[in-house]
């Protein structure tokens, strides 16, 4: 059966912190020779495609980028028709959905590994990505701290899962009603992460390491945007924030950003800020996983 990433705990810790060690190799073995690498798009994204592509190139495979108009799925064929079909191609399938019941189907019918590139529940990827940039910041996740100010959306479970098999501590402030699901924090808690959640961003902030952030609203959630913006009135993060964390803390975001939402324009640029070798190491973090996922006699 083949190695899936759908969520970041199908990862070990051990195997994290080997596609770390691996993201840093500067001449990484051609691991996908003259091998194809089907990245299928429901949403549209920069940071996922450029670096996925490179990563791939890096490796020595060929990666072909698919449209949503292309494929159709679930409309002009089934995910598993699909999965099965570039099975027929390509050495692995990535996919960026809405749903996360699509990426499970693709896994479920594909003979080749599926790379969950982002889903309405999970963003492994970027995970990955935000630990490496956290271990090149402080060669340490010993008695780190991340506190995530906004929506308990996609890429906070994630990191929140990530930081939990790595020992980092994650504390959340969010709005009432903007928190983790009752299942998802039995699911965060249950990989062992020291979870805190809290309606006041300065109290998850205190003595933090790292300072993270996403838009207030996702691709998708267009129409409840006004909303949103009312309901997270408060949870700006600002320099007055990073009064509160310690002296070395850094900012982080996955991108894009709406600088004037959920961060100041001021913190964005600030000397604190790691937001552009954040996004880097979306393509680093790739190929390091890739690396790990193909090289012989691998297992997660």
């Amino acid at each position: 059966m083949p190695n899936h990433l759908l969520e970041i705990d199908d990862l070990s810790s051990a195997a994290i912190t080997k596609i770390i060690e691996l993201s840093k190799v500067e001449d990484p073995d051609q691991v996908l020779q003259n091998k194809g690498a089907a990245l299928l798009f429901e949403k549209p994204s920069n940071r996922t495609r450029n670096s996925m592509e490179m990563a791939i190139i890096q490796l020595g495979g060929h990666p072909i980028t698919i449209r949503p108009d292309e494929v159709g799925i679930g409309e002009r064929e089934s995910a598993e028709d699909v999965a099965r079909t570039l099975s027929c191609y390509h050495a692995l399938i990535g996919a960026r959905v809405f749903a996360h019941s699509t990426v499970e189907k693709l896994a479920g019918a594909s003979t080749v590994p599926v790379v969950n590139m982002l889903s309405d529940t999970s963003h492994p990827l970027q995970a990955l990505a935000d630990l490496l940039t956290i271990w090149e910041e402080f060669g340490t996740f010993e008695g780190c701290a991340v506190a995530y100010v906004g929506d308990a959306n996609n890429v906070a479970r994630s990191l929140a899962m990530a930081c939990g098999l790595m020992g980092i501590e994650f504390r959340i402030a969010h709005p009432d009603g903007y928190g983790f699901s009752k299942s998802d924090e039995e699911a965060i808690r249950g990989i062992g992460t020291l979870l805190s959640t809290t309606h006041s961003p300065s109290e998850a902030v205190a003595e933090a390491n790292v300072v993270y952030t996403d838009v207030w609203a996702s691709m998708g959630q267009e129409k409840e945007r006004v909303k949103r913006l009312a309901d997270f009135e408060g949870y700006t993060v600002e320099d007055k924030l990073f009064e509160l964390t310690n002296e070395d803390s850094i900012f982080m975001h996955c991108l894009p950003a709406h600088p004037g939402e959920e961060v100041s324009r001021s913190v964005l640029d600030s000397s604190r800020s790691r937001i552009w070798g954040q996004a880097e190491n979306r393509m680093h973090a790739a190929r390091g996983f890739l690396l790990h996922l193909f090289q012989e006699g691998n297992q997660k």
